[in-house]
């Protein structure tokens, strides 16, 4: 899947979010509150990072840190969406940026 399929769907289940955020709250989830639940996550997912290395006891952590790492990335993609961020050419940007700095380190 690309990332443009991914952001489609990740898009579509937000819409689906906020039509049961109006319904059960009479509001959608403001990007700060969206910025909460991707930290719960994050935190979730260091859990499972630490039962997948074997030190912490989680049952299946395995489906479980797949689910979790899925989370993570809906939530950056609906927040990139919402705050106007192209993910996609800022990740290209960044990660070549990166590189060029590691490889001068290495070349050092």
């Amino acid at each position: 899947m690309k990332l443009i399929d991914l952001e489609k769907s990740a898009l579509q289940l937000n819409e689906l979010y906020e039509q049961l955020e109006m319904k059960m709250y009479g509001r959608i989830w403001t990007t700060e509150e969206l910025a909460l639940g991707f930290v719960g996550d994050v935190g979730d997912l260091a859990k499972l990072i630490q039962a997948n290395a074997g030190i912490r006891n989680i049952d299946d952590c395995k489906a479980k840190l797949g689910h979790e790492l899925s989370d993570c990335l809906w939530s950056i993609i609906v927040l990139a969406n919402k705050c106007g961020i192209d993910l996609e050419a800022e990740f290209a940007r960044n990660t070549r940026e990166l590189a060029e700095y590691v490889s001068g380190e290495l070349g050092k």
